[in-house]
């Protein structure tokens, strides 16, 4: 199974930040959630996000919202989410990192949760509302089934708590762009560059920054800035719930405009 560490190395030696899409799994039902990762890759991924919807998504805004309850509507459960991982393993190996919440995998038993999708072609799971302060409830069931821990740092988490984040951190830093939920913004947050450029000089684990990426002007920017990667989410869903009627122009839609991304990271990285 490809790790982190192979892809940023290999990026590295490139010159080059990783492309992330994420995606909801089962969005907007799990044959066409399958045909649109497997596009993603197709159009330059490098590295996956995957979300396993949830009811109360809370750091989610109304675009990633909607796409968790598209998914839930349409049958998908975490034993379905293992099946759906399978299948984008069995299509090409590439890191995929799960985002989700907490609860999901209380229920299921956090042991057998990682264990079973570490299995099934998982590399990390991001929980989106555990804080660092509660990080000891998931890093050892991730750890000794040889899951990567990713956490995230937002605007404005102080240098110390940076540094105890980063200190936990084996996969990559999760760098969110802004306060604030997810979603697409016309205008990247002003704070990335400051945010990356200080993370950057308290630790070598890689630096992704998300959240209000939504063009392919705003991922150079962030390239620029120094981050060794790019994850869009909302636009992407965005992409989804516009073609809904046309899962071919959807298909179509998504490849172009992660390709045009690519194209953005690969020139502002040259």
């Amino acid at each position: 199974m490809k790790t982190y560490k192979q892809v940023f190395a290999e990026l590295s030696k490139a010159k080059r930040a990783a492309l992330i899409p994420f995606f909801v799994i089962g969005d907007p039902d799990f044959d066409t959630s399958v045909r649109i990762v497997k596009t993603a890759i197709d159009a330059g991924a490098d590295v996956l996000e995957l979300g396993i919807p949830f009811s109360d998504p809370i750091a989610d805004g109304p675009t990633i919202q909607k796409a968790d309850i598209r998914a839930r509507n349409s049958g998908m459960s975490v034993a379905k989410a293992l099946e759906f991982t399978r299948k984008v393993k069995d299509y090409k190996d590439i890191p995929i990192g799960l985002l989700m919440y907490y609860n999901l995998i209380y229920q299921y038993g956090t042991e057998k949760f990682f264990s079973d999708f570490h299995q099934a072609g998982v590399n990390s799971v991001l929980v989106a509302d555990l804080s660092i302060d509660d990080a000891d409830e998931i890093i050892p069931a991730a750890t000794s089934v040889g899951l990567d821990t990713v956490f995230m740092v937002t605007p404005n988490t102080d240098t110390k708590r940076m540094k105890r984040i980063a200190s936990k951190t084996t996969g990559f830093i999760y760098t969110v762009s802004l306060l604030g939920v997810t979603g697409s913004r016309e205008k990247l947050s002003g704070t990335v560059a400051g945010l990356v450029g200080k993370l950057k000089k308290l630790t070598t684990v890689p630096v992704c920054v998300g959240f209000g990426i939504s063009k392919p002007e705003h991922a150079a920017a962030v390239v620029s800035a120094g981050a060794d990667g790019v994850i869009i989410g909302s636009k992407i869903v965005d992409l989804i719930e516009s073609n809904l009627g046309n899962k071919e122009k959807m298909l179509a839609e998504i490849s172009t405009f992660l390709s045009n991304v690519k194209s953005a990271i690969e020139h502002q990285s040259n």
